[in-house]
This record gives structure tokens, sequence and C-alpha cells, in this order.
């Protein structure tokens, strides 16, 4: 039997340090069917370069962009481009572990269905520092359960590498949202899973996320915040239109007050907007979470007056 062959899609902007780690994480897979396409978001460092100077047996195919357009735009535009039957999207600075590939399709069971992995977080470039970061949503289960497990933290972790997904998929839940740059994944996965009928999970396939590095560039700026507003409001219609209920509602609620929990107190026509969507979804279970000195603060001024003391001082 023909293994399927799989299309890993790497958007990659300015990442020289890491990207040669990332693409001998994929070009040492123990899975050969496996095609490597890196787009390439008009990078003004050494990106491409090194791209093209790596030794490697494997193919890569380099699409080279001349303007810069985000990682949403680069995914959709490596996509069109794939010939798989399944496809990963992979960050440029993100490792997988060799039998990632193999271990998820072996799992694959039809069109309808995601394969998903165990995660976990590395500093910089100490691989040494790496531990798993256990979820609820580690185990196979019908895709609307894995939404409302993933989201109970309201920080649901979709980080593309996670994810193995079937192109007829794609093709039935759409592109990337390239109106987006912050919480794009967010958005994208959320609606993919749930045109899905189930995720099934690999507890042998590992997703090494690297930390504590500056890749958010938009993180906290206006257009940032308006783009975490637009993907928390399609991700949290996607899931009422999927199912409407008490369970959902709380989940939508708390979504956004952990939205405005993080803008506070800047940007207060947003949070106006936000607020009025906690309150039609029936109000936030949700409290503010905090630690050391921000937790002893909170404690005796309240989380609103906290954030507003570290605004000013900041």
């Amino acid at each position: 039997m023909t293994e399927p062959l799989v299309s890993i899609i790497i958007p990659a902007y300015n990442s020289e340090k890491y990207i040669a780690d990332t693409l001998r994480s994929v070009i040492t897979q123990t899975y050969a069917n496996i095609e490597v396409i890196v787009v390439d978001d008009a990078s003004t460092d050494a990106t491409l370069q090194v791209v093209e100077g790596m030794n490697i047996k494997r193919p890569i195919s380099i699409i080279k962009k001349e303007k810069n357009s985000g990682a949403a735009a680069s995914r959709n535009m490596g996509y069109k481009q794939s010939e798989g039957s399944l496809v990963k999207f992979l960050d440029a600075d993100d490792l997988i572990g060799p039998e990632m590939i193999a271990n998820q399709v072996a799992l694959v069971e039809n069109d309808s269905c995601i394969v998903s992995a165990q995660w976990g977080r590395f500093k910089i470039n100490d691989i040494s520092t790496f531990k798993l970061n256990p979820e609820e949503c580690w185990q196979t289960m019908p895709s609307l359960e894995w939404i409302c497990s993933s989201w109970k933290n309201t920080q649901p972790m979709t980080n593309p590498g996670i994810f193995l997904i079937p192109k007829k998929l794609i093709e039935k839940a759409g592109l990337w949202d390239e109106n987006l740059s912050l919480l794009d994944d967010t958005e994208y996965f959320t609606r993919t899973i749930l045109c899905a009928e189930k995720v099934i999970f690999s507890s042998t396939s590992t997703l090494y996320y690297r930390s504590g590095i500056n890749g958010l560039s938009t993180l906290n700026t206006r257009k940032g915040i308006e783009s975490a507003y637009m993907a928390t409001e399609k991700a949290a219609n996607a899931l009422i239109n999927k199912q409407d209920d008490d369970r959902t509602r709380l989940l939508c609620a708390n979504l956004w007050q952990s939205f405005v929990h993080w803008i506070y107190p800047a940007q207060d026509d947003l949070i106006t907007k936000a607020e009025q969507k906690i309150k039609n979804y029936g109000g936030s279970s949700l409290k503010f979470k905090s630690g050391g000195y921000s937790k002893i603060l909170q404690s005796v001024v309240g989380w609103r007056l906290m954030k507003k003391i570290k605004f000013w001082y900041r």
C-alpha cells in the first residue's frame, strides 16, 4: 500500500537563527513520503540563504515572496502549491519529533478527522529545558468536545505544527484568514476542527514549541489587538453556530473575558465591545490570574486597578 504524501508547509520571516533546526527536524523524519515547502515572506535577514545553503538529501521547494504579507498568506500560498493528501503547517522556529509524521499518518482514519499531538516548550536554543504541557484535550474525541475541552482554560493551544489535516477537510473548511495576524491559528483551527468529525490524539507524536523569542511583532499594537478581537469573534461564532447552549455560551463569554483581561486598560472601544459580548452570552465565570507582586497587589486593589497601575508605570 502506497504511503500518502504529506505536505509540510513552513512560512518563514526573518527566521535565520532557527529555520535550519526546524528543517532538520523535518527532513530526518522516519516517514519517507513528504514534500517540504518553505515560503519566505520577504525576509530581510539571511533566512533564504540559510534554506538554500542546507546540504540535505530531501528536496525543499522554496517560494520567494517579494512583499511581506504575513504568515496566513504564506501558508495559503504554500498550500496552493502542495500536492499531498495530508497537510501539516509548521512554524519556522518549532521542531517536531523524528517519528511524528509516521505516527500521525498511522492514525488517520478518513478525510473527516484531524490528528493532534502532544506538545511542550523549550527556551530559545536550549532543548534540555523542554517540558511537556499536558492538556485535558490530549485524547481522541468528537470535534465539538475537543474544542470545548481545549477552551476550558481560555487559552487554547492551536500551534499549527500540532495537527495533521486531510487536504479534503481543508477544502471544506477554507483557507487561512489573511486579514488576521494575531490569534490567526485559534480562528483557523477552531473553524477547521469544527468541520471535522473528530480529533484523534497521537500520544507518540511531539511538537517542540520554542518559547522566549520575540516572534509576535504585532503583540500589543493596535493592529495586533484588532486581529485578536476579530479572531476571537470568528472563533466564538464558529462554536455557537455549531452548538448554541449554556456550555458553549459560557466558553465564549470566558474567551472574551480573557481578551478583556489581556488588553485592559488600553483600547477602550474594543473593551466596551467585548464586555457587551460577554453580557450577551450570559456572563463570564473567569477569574483574573496573576502571580508574584501582581497577585499581592490584585488582592488589595482588585485586578482592574492593578492593571492600571502596571500600565501607568510600565
